[in-house]
């Protein structure tokens, strides 16, 4: 599970430790960045709601059900197939009582939705045209002309609560866009940390979370592997609750 080009065959059902994942029907399948958003995510306001932007198959939703207290976690998912695979697996899970993902787009969402959420969370689209695939399905769930950032922040702001938490995974080359952003909208860094592959190539992700508080945020570095398969003790740390083999 480390970034790279090469085209991996994907299973179709995901066994994690506490839950699984079937993603026969989704364009974009479990992968690195979903299971490090998961996994990193502060929970430092205890959040009693959380709002997932862009559910997919519902990774990201079901590892902050196993981390958390929260009471409700809603997804939301524009994809017909997507939306119908997230709820399978929220209903299929442990904790299916508290999660629920609705059908619709993030414009849809806003109008129709009048609710504040502690801890809002996004894995979002993000190559530029240069990648698109000619799958439409799979561009549409990896490109940001499906889901802006500009959209996705303002987003963010208008749900986010006064002590809310709102974090995601961009390529590092996006984090300083992101920041002017979200200070556009007073939301301010809380914690980036930086991902690499391995010690020697160069950053690719950056982990973002933002609060509506301005004070100088926590930065580091996590190192996925040293070698291939060789996870490093940060990231096995960060992943052993969910990862059936670490």
């Amino acid at each position: 599970m480390v970034y790279s080009h090469t085209k991996q065959k994907h299973p179709i059902m995901f066994q994690f430790k506490q839950f699984k994942i079937e993603q026969d029907r989704c364009a974009m399948k479990v992968g690195t960045d979903g299971v490090l958003l998961g996994a990193w995510t502060p929970l430092i306001n205890n959040p009693f709601n959380i709002l997932d932007i862009g559910a997919g198959t519902g990774l990201v939703a079901l590892m902050l059900a196993q981390r958390s207290n929260a009471e409700q976690i809603d997804a939301i998912e524009i994809d017909d197939d997507a939306y119908e695979q997230a709820t399978e697996n929220f209903e299929n899970s442990p904790w299916n009582d508290r999660l629920y993902c609705y059908h619709a787009g993030l414009d849809e969402f806003v109008d129709e939705v009048d609710e504040e959420f502690d801890l809002i969370v996004s894995n979002p689209p993000f190559y530029t045209d240069e990648y698109k695939s000619g799958d439409n399905q799979r561009d549409n769930a990896r490109f940001e002309d499906s889901l802006p950032f500009e959209d996705l922040v303002e987003a963010a702001d208008f749900f986010l609560s006064e002590n809310g938490v709102f974090s995601l995974i961009i390529p590092f080359k996006e984090e300083e866009k992101l920041k002017t952003l979200c200070q556009e909208r007073g939301l301010f860094p809380l914690k980036i940390t930086r991902v690499k592959g391995t010690p020697t190539t160069e950053i690719k992700r950056s982990l973002m979370a933002f609060s509506r508080i301005n004070q100088a945020p926590l930065v580091d570095e996590l190192v996925i592997e040293t070698a291939r398969h060789q996870y490093t003790s940060e990231y096995i740390e960060l992943t052993k609750e969910f990862y059936l083999k670490l």
